[in-house]
């Protein structure tokens, strides 16, 4: 599965929102998003597989329980592909940042 297949899912990419915050057990990461989705205990459990297989989370057992965490390679990967597209909206921001500026300076001349 390609990278932006696994993060077109909106459960997907909530779930890497939420071990994002810091590492969480699988039936704390099921009560969210049963809750905020309405989806099975199973549904979540095959979503965190994906991640899993894929590169985009880890999982570690204490007991039993299972701890899932984000493992940033993948999202690194996917920030690697993305570099070569940032230069298109890097410079119209710096060019409006640039006018924000002089806006302000205006204003502070006209208030003077």
């Amino acid at each position: 599965m390609h990278a932006f297949e696994i993060l077109a899912d909106p459960v997907r990419r909530r779930i890497l929102e939420l071990l994002a915050t810091g590492e969480l057990a699988s039936g704390e990461v099921v009560a969210v998003i049963g809750k905020e989705f309405g989806i099975s205990q199973p549904a979540v459990s095959q979503h965190l597989r994906i991640l899993r297989e894929n590169g985009f989370a880890s999982v570690r057992a204490e007991g039993a329980r299972r701890l899932y965490c984000v493992e940033s390679q993948a999202l690194r990967d996917v920030d690697s592909w993305l570099e070569r597209f940032r230069r298109m909206w890097d410079q119209p921001l710096d060019a409006l940042e640039t006018e924000i500026a002089r806006g302000k300076r205006a204003r502070r001349g006209r208030s003077q």
